[in-house]
């Protein structure tokens, strides 16, 4: 019958070709077994609705899925992206952020530089989300038309069926005590602006008369070259913030364990940089008078007021820090 012909015909034309006449032979004795001697159309349709879709049933007969990742590597994939993808952006931003403040000469206002960023940002973050999602997705669609030796059972994140025993590697984390993957990667990027800030302080913390531009410019708020003395201090309290922000990202909740890292970090950081602020030739002496000027003060009021203002500032910061890092490891 001409239903039969058709419904071989579109099963065996997805199919490589050295193997669709076999396959013909095969699916025709298989109807052919399925339907009675005296067969009608009706009964035709009946087996050929059995049998199912014939874009399916070609399926069945390829060595290859037709899916491009397949449910035993779905979950895995979908796990990589979500934590590869993230790492990738973030580290692109910082990189461009850190690109345009290294390279800042002092020819545009900062203001400029911020909308700069964020233009060239929003097309690197798609930019760098679409390569990343295309390259892994190419790897697992190898991986899975590679793996002859499947057993169809989905995989875990430790490329091995799952058992029970996954149980026991998953801890159960309340919401307000879990570190989230903005907290980490928000935590790169904030140690990727202050270190750049803190090494081109000349050109991005200035004083301005009367609004930016050249004309209207005083002095820059700090002397760099007092800054850059204590470049190997500075280059520590970054290894140990990227560290942390690594431990946080193992850890995935706050812990007591994580609470006493915090809070040795933070003390570190407000010592290190109460003594900068202290040293007395870490601010620009024609910012001082300026400022002393503008503000009707001394000079020694005006440099003690903004050298207590600043370790203040660094206590206040440190002490909320410390606090939700032992606040959330209690809960």
């Amino acid at each position: 019958m001409k239903l039969i012909e058709i419904y071989i015909h579109e099963v065996t034309r997805r199919l490589p070709e050295q193997n669709r006449e076999d396959i013909a032979l095969e699916l025709r004795s298989t109807i052919e077994d399925m339907l009675p001697d005296d067969y009608d159309e009706k009964e035709v349709k009946a087996v050929l609705t059995k049998l199912g879709n014939p874009a399916i049933l070609a399926s069945e007969y390829r060595d290859q899925p037709m899916y491009l990742i397949g449910p035993r590597y779905f979950d895995l994939y979908v796990t990589l992206l979500k934590m590869i993808i993230p790492i990738a952006v973030v580290v692109s931003l910082i990189a461009l952020v850190a690109d345009h403040l290294i390279g800042y000469s002092g020819d545009k206002t900062v203001a400029d530089i911020v909308t700069t960023v964020i233009s060239t940002g929003i097309g690197t973050f798609l930019e760098v989300g679409i390569q990343v999602f295309f390259w892994i997705t190419v790897v697992f669609a190898i991986i899975e038309r590679g793996d002859k030796g499947k057993e169809g059972h989905p995989l875990t994140t430790k490329l091995r069926k799952w058992t029970p025993d996954d149980l026991k590697d998953i801890a159960l984390v309340h919401k307000k005590k879990a570190i989230t993957s903005f907290e980490v990667f928000g935590s790169l990027l904030w140690t990727a602006i202050w270190a750049t800030v803190y090494f081109n302080a000349e050109h991005l913390i200035r004083v301005y008369r009367g609004g930016e531009g050249a004309h209207n410019f005083v002095a820059p708020v700090f002397n760099q070259h007092v800054l850059l003395d204590y470049w190997p201090i500075i280059f520590i309290v970054i290894g140990l913030e990227v560290a942390l922000t690594i431990y946080k990202l193992i850890k995935r909740q706050w812990t007591r364990e994580l609470a006493l890292c915090n809070t040795g970090l933070e003390l570190l950081v407000l010592i290190v940089f109460a003594i900068i602020l202290i040293n007395p030739n870490v601010f620009n002496q024609e910012f001082i008078n300026y400022m002393s000027n503008l503000l009707t003060t001394t000079i020694n009021q005006f440099e003690t007021g903004l050298v207590g203002g600043g370790i203040a500032l660094l206590i206040i910061v440190a002490a909320i820090n410390i606090y939700e890092g032992f606040r959330k490891a209690r809960i």
